[in-house]
């Protein structure tokens, strides 16, 4: 009979497990680790999303112009974004919902751009917003007669 290391015999049936059985089990779990880390969406969200939210706030800023009468202009930097209104002859930031200033989410860069949606609703100039995020790359296209698209 087997003796165990405290000095007490054990059965035949009482054996335990060999090292290469931990090892095998021990390289399971790390396997499925790994699955379940590369499984997990990025806590960022995904930058199409980001490009949606984006574009529906692009429109609710057309559509402001035209309830409104009055144009609203939409300033695009690396950073973010924000919507103005133009009051006599000056253009004046919108800081209420839905038209509040946003910051891009992290690790979101974009390009430059200027819009205004005159009171019928028409972009001027036409204009085409490029978000990256990595390798990521999604645009959204202002069209002169002010619809907005995203794309690939």
């Amino acid at each position: 009979m087997p003796i165990s290391a405290t000095g007490s015999r054990r059965a035949p049936g009482e054996r335990g497990f060999t090292l290469v059985e931990l090892l095998v089990v021990l390289a399971i779990i790390g396997l499925m680790s790994a699955v379940v880390v590369f499984a997990m969406p990025d806590p960022r969200g995904r930058l199409a999303d980001e490009a949606e939210r984006f574009a529906a706030r692009a429109v609710a800023a057309r559509d402001r112009s035209i309830v409104d009468a009055r144009a609203v202009r939409l300033e695009v930097d690396a950073g973010g974004y924000r919507f103005e209104q133009r009051r006599r002859s000056n253009w004046v930031a919108i800081v209420e919902k839905p038209l509040a200033p946003a910051r891009w989410g992290e690790g979101t860069r974009a390009n430059a751009v200027s819009v205004a949606f005159d009171p019928t609703g028409i972009a001027f100039p036409q204009s085409q917003v490029v978000l990256e995020r990595g390798e990521e790359r999604v645009s959204i296209a202002i069209a002169a007669d002010g619809s907005i698209h995203v794309g690939g």
